[in-house]
C-alpha cells in the first residue's frame, strides 16, 4: 500500500516537473502557450495586411497619374518594398530599437538575430509575439514612408535618384526619428503619444515629400501664366481600388499596433479606424461638393485616407464619437489643403502632402484634444510635431539637394513630355491601347 502511494506521488511530481521544464517562459510571461500562439498569429495577419497597403499605394498612385508613367510608378513602388525590407534588416531595426541609449540615437549592431530558445519566442515581449514577428511587422511600416514620397514626386523624378533617396531615408532617417518615440527615446519619456504613426510614419514621409516637390518643381503644364491647369488622372477605377486596399490594410496597420490579440482593444481600434475613414469621406464630400459645385471622386478617396491618417495616432485611446470627429475634420482639412497647395504652386499629383503630412499633423495634435487618457497633453503633442518636422525636413532636404547636385533629380523636358515609361524603361504599360493624348 505504501509503495503504491509512493509511486503515485512520485509520478505526480515527475509530471509536474516536466510541465514546468517544458514551458517555463509561459509562466514567466503570464500567458499560456495557446494565448501566445493566438497573439503571434494575429500579429502576422496584421503584417500581411500592412503588406497589402503597398499594392494599394501603387494602384492609387497609378490611377491618379497619367498612363505614360504607369510602368515607372509600379517599378518604384515594387522597389520600395524590397529596399525597405533589406535596409531595415541591415541597420534600421537596430537603429529604431537600440535598447538602452541616450534617447536621441543608438545602434544595437548590424543585422538581426533572434535570441536563443524561448527568449526569442514566448519569452519575448511578454508572450505577445516573437522576435522575428516583431521585426517583420515593423519592417512593413518602414517602406511606407518612402511610398508616400513616391506619389508626391511622381511623373518628373529620375528613377535612380529616387531609389537612392529611398534607401538612405528608410535606412537612416525613419528609424532614428522613430526611436525617439517607439524606441523609448526622449519624446517617449516626455509623454508624446503616437499609437500607430500619424507622425512617425505619415508625417515623416510627408516632410520628405514636401522637400522633394520643392526641389523638383511642378510638372510641365501644371501652372501656366499664373493659372492652375488640372492634369487629369488616367484611371479612377484603379485609384478607387487602391483606396479600398489601403482601407483594408489599415486594419492591420492600426489593429496590429495593439501589439497583441487583446480582443477588447483590437475591436475598439477596428471600430475607430473605420468610423474615422467613413467620416473623412463624408467631410470631404460635403465640402468639395459645396466648394466645387460638383461631387468629386478624387476628393472623397483622399477624404477616406485623410480620416485614416488622422485617427492613426489615437485609434486606441479615443471614443467612438471622438474618432468620428477626428475623421470628419480630416475630411474637411484635406479638401482645403489640396486647394491651398495648388494655390501656392506646389504640385502634388496624388494629394500626398494633404493626406499624410497635413492630416498626420492634425491627427497627432488631436490626441491632446480627444484622448481619453489625461496624460496625453496637447502641448507635448505639439513639441513632437515640431521636432519631427524640423528633423525630417532638414535631413530630407539635404539628401535631395545632394542628389540634385550630383546625380540630378529631374528628368529632361523631352522625357517628361513623352513619358517615363518609354525613356526610363523602354516599354509602355498599355502597349495594346492607342493613346489619344499625352
Amino acid at each position: 500500500m505504501f509503495l503504491s502511494t509512493f509511486k503515485r506521488t512520485a509520478i505526480f511530481f515527475i509530471l509536474t516537473a516536466l510541465i514546468f521544464i517544458a514551458v517555463p517562459q509561459a509562466f514567466a510571461a503570464g500567458v499560456s502557450q495557446e494565448m501566445f500562439t493566438v497573439n503571434n498569429t494575429w500579429m502576422l495577419v496584421a503584417t500581411f495586411l500592412v503588406f497589402i497597403m503597398h499594392l494599394g499605394f501603387a494602384t492609387l498612385e497609378v490611377g491618379l497619374t497619367r498612363a505614360k508613367n504607369t510602368n515607372n510608378i509600379l517599378f518604384k513602388n515594387t522597389s520600395i518594398v524590397a529596399i525597405g525590407l533589406l535596409t531595415y534588416t541591415l541597420v534600421g531595426f537596430n537603429l529604431m530599437y537600440p535598447g538602452d541609449f541616450n534617447g536621441w540615437i543608438g545602434f544595437a549592431g548590424m543585422g538581426i538575430s533572434s535570441p536563443d530558445g524561448d527568449a526569442g519566442l514566448i519569452g519575448y515581449a511578454e508572450g505577445a509575439y516573437t522576435y522575428y514577428t516583431d521585426f517583420i511587422f515593423q519592417a512593413m511600416f518602414a517602406a511606407t514612408a518612402a511610398t508616400i514620397v513616391s506619389g508626391a514626386v511622381a511623373e518628373r523624378v529620375k528613377l535612380s535618384s529616387f531609389l537612392v533617396f529611398s534607401a538612405v531615408y528608410v535606412a537612416i532617417v525613419y528609424p532614428i526619428v522613430g526611436s525617439w518615440k517607439w524606441g523609448g527615446g526622449w519624446l517617449d519619456q516626455m509623454g508624446f503619444y503616437d499609437f500607430a504613426g500619424s507622425t512617425l510614419v505619415h508625417s515623416v514621409g510627408g516632410w520628405a515629400a514636401l522637400t522633394g516637390i520643392m526641389l523638383l518643381g511642378p510638372r510641365l503644364g501644371k501652372f501656366v501664366d499664373g493659372q492652375i491647369r488640372p492634369i487629369l488622372p488616367h484611371s479612377m477605377p484603379l485609384a478607387t481600388i487602391g483606396v479600398f486596399l489601403l482601407w483594408l490594410g489599415w486594419f492591420g496597420f492600426n489593429g496590429g499596433s495593439v501589439l497583441s490579440a487583446d480582443p477588447g482593444l483590437v475591436s475598439l481600434v477596428f471600430v475607430t479606424t473605420s468610423l474615422a475613414a467613413a467620416a473623412g469621406v463624408m467631410g470631404s464630400m460635403i465640402v468639395s461638393w459645396k466648394v466645387q459645385g460638383k461631387p468629386d471622386l478624387s476628393m472623397i478617396l483622399n477624404g477616406s485616407l485623410a480620416g485614416l491618417v488622422g485617427v492613426t495616432a489615437s485609434a486606441d485611446t479615443v471614443t467612438v464619437t471622438g474618432s468620428i470627429l477626428i475623421g470628419l475634420i480630416s475630411g474637411v482639412i484635406v479638401v482645403f489643403s489640396v486647394m491651398a497647395f495648388d494655390k501656392f504652386k506646389i504640385d502634388d499629383p496624388v494629394g500626398a502632402l494633404s493626406v499624410h503630412l497635413v492630416c498626420g499633423i492634425w491627427g497627432t495634435l488631436a490626441v491632446g484634444i480627444f484622448s481619453t487618457n489625461p496624460a496625453h497633453k496637447l502641448w507635448i503633442q505639439f513639441v513632437g510635431v515640431l521636432a519631427y518636422g524640423v528633423a525630417c525636413f532638414a535631413m530630407s532636404f539635404l539628401f535631395f539637394f545632394v542628389l540634385k547636385k550630383t546625380m540630378g533629380l529631374r528628368v529632361s523636358e523631352q522625357e517628361e513630355r513623352e513619358g517615363l515609361d518609354i525613356h526610363e524603361h523602354g516599354v509602355e504599360a498599355y502597349n495594346d491601347f492607342q493613346m489619344t493624348s499625352k
